[in-house]
């Protein structure tokens, strides 16, 4: 069996009645539940939310 980690990038966009979106963030990391399973032929051993950025500042894409 091979092991490995792999990276998935989940887009999430938000609407938030906080006045900061940094603590929106925070608050989606320390709060919400997401689910990532195992298939057949992988087995899914741990799950982790990275902090990255946000997009304030960059142009609209």
């Amino acid at each position: 069996m091979m092991k490995d980690t792999v990276f998935l990038f989940i887009k999430v966009v938000i609407e938030t009645s906080h006045s900061n979106i940094t603590d929106a963030m925070k608050e989606l990391e320390t709060q919400s539940q997401y689910s990532i399973g195992s298939t057949p032929n992988v087995q899914v051993l741990e799950t982790k939310i990275i902090s990255l950025t946000t997009g304030q500042g960059r142009p609209k894409q």
